[in-house]
């Protein structure tokens, strides 16, 4: 699986754009400030429906344009499919397969499979739980479309229990005690269900994540410390049932559901010189949280090609301006070796990116990029 050609309208600062890419390695050189980045992400878009970088669709539009498109074409199964995407400013999304649009925009996702490594990754250790589920949530999804099912429900019943709670919060303010029981019943119901069924599905792909993990962090250290990922959940307590419905007069008065798999987390930890593990956002280096990073894409990579079975498109954004030399040549041996696929390489200095590159067997191509 790979992605043939591309083709941009008024996307982000690319008002017109159009490429063919080469089946293995694509390097995409210019100035900072280029566009370089804003094709991975139209690559991104593309694969995912949505922005690597940006919350809402509508700041992907060019400025003062009133649209966008990103047109491509993958080659799968040994056919090409044309998969479009088009954004009109107050109106919904449009995703089309071969020109047909989909039923469900979840049906795309995992179709064809990207993983990112871009500088921002380290946000996934130094910032809050949030960025780190929204990672897994994003490996998961790809791998399993009922993991992804379960999720959009949860979070769809979840949204419709905080609005009730803000209903009951009020009439409280106004008439006393309003909370309606029975009605919250019909919300916590469904919402219990599906969050055991998220719990399980995440405790068991961390589980098989786990070992691929840990083998890329010890070979882009060289095996100089270890690692680990721990899993944290309400829902991993027995009485999780019975303590959820104990707070629902918390939750009335917060106006917000406190518990659930909307609040789990997943520890980041690194051995100390005496063994220990410690967290790695208190106590590792730069290099260390770099590595770290790389080894979560590079196990995100595995899982998606051993789940789809095909290597997904790799996109490496700025990737060897935030490595030392000796993480720069392991990874370059990878490539080297054949480990990944289609791969799209961003850097603003061209020269030093034809030296890394100089000896590796696969075919190499350069695209300038000059956008203002």
């Amino acid at each position: 699986m790979y992605l043939e050609k591309l083709s941009l309208t008024n996307f982000k600062n690319y008002e017109d754009g159009r490429y063919v890419f080469g089946q293995e390695v694509n390097v995409l050189v210019g100035p900072n400030g280029s566009g370089k980045t804003n094709l991975l992400d139209a690559i991104y878009f593309l694969a995912l429906s949505k922005s690597a970088f940006q919350s809402q669709d509508a700041l992907s539009i060019l400025h003062d344009a009133s649209y966008f498109i990103i047109d491509g074409t993958f080659a799968e199964d040994a056919r090409m499919v044309q998969i479009t995407i088009s954004l009109q400013r107050g109106q919904r999304k449009v995703l089309m397969a071969d020109k047909k649009p989909y039923e469900r925009i979840s049906e795309h996702i995992g179709r064809f499979p990207v993983v990112l490594i871009a500088p921002n990754d380290t946000d996934l250790v130094r910032e809050h739980s949030e960025e780190r589920r929204h990672f897994f949530d994003g490996v998961f999804s790809q791998l399993d479309p009922n993991y992804l099912r379960d999720y959009l429900m949860y979070q769809q019943v979840l949204k419709q229990r905080n609005s009730l709670l803000k209903l009951f919060a009020d009439q409280d303010r106004r008439n006393g005690n309003q909370v309606d029981d029975d009605l919250l019943d019909t919300y916590d119901e469904p919402l219990l269900d599906l969050g055991q069924k998220i719990h399980d599905r995440r405790q068991q792909f961390i589980q098989e994540f786990m070992p691929g993990f840990k083998a890329h962090y010890a070979y882009l250290s060289d095996g100089r410390e270890t690692v680990d990922i721990q899993y944290e959940s309400d829902v991993s307590n027995p009485d999780f049932a019975s303590e959820f419905r104990h707070f629902r007069r918390r939750d009335t008065v917060l106006q917000r559901t406190t518990m659930g798999i909307h609040k789990d987390d997943y520890s980041f930890l690194i051995g100390d010189s005496s063994g220990q593990t410690v967290p790695l956002k208190k106590f590792g280096s730069q290099g260390q949280q770099k590595t770290f990073v790389i080894a979560l894409k590079l196990a995100q990579f595995d899982q998606l090609r051993s789940g789809k079975g095909v290597k997904p498109i790799l996109l490496l954004d700025d990737i060897f301006d935030k490595l030392d030399d000796r993480r720069i040549s392991k990874l370059i041996q990878q490539m080297d070796e054949g480990a990944f696929g289609q791969l799209f390489i961003t850097d603003a200095r061209p020269e030093r990116t034809r030296e890394l590159l100089s000896k590796v067997k696969a075919d190499v191509r350069f695209f300038e990029i000059a956008h203002a």
